[in-house]
């Protein structure tokens, strides 16, 4: 069996601080894979990394990795990225050579957001929200009058846009429904898709065919904006959309008119701009949920960002491979556009 060895690791969390992200018993259990030096009392500066980071085998952070940095961590063998995104400040291409593994703790936010993203098409479908605000308007209506627009999920027709780590935990929460649903994910084969109960499907075909919309793709350079104006258009009129991925992929303009036309109804998770401005429109556009980017942001899934981080760096000191954090992919990583969380 591959025999643990100690390691030298730079923790530097920010934005997340460490008491955040590891419980005591956790930390313990990093201590216990080498010696941990952490930081966080402001940004890495050049002196910072050469006193302290530059030797190290791990680092867990989101630290500026350039060539010109990487060069000099000749011992570094593993990057966790704790804030949740691969962003551009990694030269990736410097790791996958030098067999550096890059890996980030997206998993741990699967669940939470899974869970909030029911909650709001349940909504969607059946107007709770609305009808909150109406019976404290006074304008309440009762019975089968509430419910002109209401839908159920039971036997809907559902589709998916993207169908990574939270499509797959939207799936089984969607089961008892006994829903049809349809996926279109361009990154994914048609064997895989189906292998998780899905029908593929086309764009259009999902944007069509579906009552119910589960936006869940990632921002990448080649999805900026791509459902626009045209391809709200093609969606049933009242049909349901549920954003909880990255605004990015929506044009977000072009989703307001739709929805204030009474086109279509939204709930989103997200926003082009966070925080959202006093003035923006959306606050005042009929037909939407708005949450403050708040889906996976539960104390439960911010803990278990330590634990993954250290079962995996566990095996790494062991020789073994990382399992529980996601991998960058040399032909994909590129590609991502997800912006930095920020504590504001």
């Amino acid at each position: 069996m591959p025999r643990t060895m100690s390691k030298y690791i730079f923790l530097a969390p920010a934005p997340r601080l460490v008491s955040d992200i590891f419980s005591e018993a956790d930390l313990l259990r990093l201590r216990a894979v080498g010696d941990v030096v952490i930081h966080e009392d402001g940004p890495v500066t050049e002196t910072i990394f050469e006193d302290k980071a530059a030797q190290a085998e791990i680092i867990i952070g989101q630290i500026d990795l350039p060539e010109s940095r990487l060069k000099r961590a000749t011992s570094l063998r593993a990057v966790f990225n704790v804030e949740g995104n691969f962003i551009p400040n990694i030269d990736y291409t410097y790791c996958f050579r030098h067999s550096i593994r890059v890996l980030n703790i997206s998993p741990v936010f699967a669940e939470p957001v899974a869970e909030a993203a029911l909650g709001m098409a349940i909504d969607l479908a059946r107007g709770i929200t609305r009808s909150d605000r109406h019976f404290r308007q006074g304008t309440e209506q009762y019975g089968l009058s509430a419910n002109t627009e209401a839908f159920s999920l039971f036997r809907q027709e559902v589709g998916f846009i993207g169908l990574g780590d939270l499509g797959r935990a939207i799936l089984p929460l969607l089961r008892p429904f006994g829903c049809r649903i349809r996926a279109y994910d361009p990154w994914l084969p048609a064997e895989y898709i189906q292998a998780l109960g899905c029908e593929t499907a086309s764009l259009d075909d999902v944007l069509q065919r579906s009552r119910l919309i589960f936006v869940v793709a990632g921002a990448t350079s080649q999805n900026q904006g791509f459902l626009g104006a045209e391809q709200f258009s093609l969606m049933q009129q009242g049909a349901a959309v549920v954003l909880v991925s990255r605004a990015a992929v929506v044009d977000f303009e072009a989703m307001l008119d739709f929805a204030a036309k009474g086109h279509i109804r939204f709930a989103t998770d997200v926003f082009p701009q966070e925080p959202l401005p006093g003035s923006h429109r959306a606050r005042h556009t009929d037909n939407s949920i708005l949450c403050a980017h708040q889906a996976g942001a539960m104390e439960t899934a911010i803990k278990r960002i330590g634990k993954l981080v250290v079962a995996d760096a566990e095996l790494i000191a062991r020789g073994l491979p990382p399992i529980l954090c996601k991998l960058a992919q040399p032909e994909t990583v590129a590609l991502f556009r997800s912006k930095p969380i920020s504590k504001t």
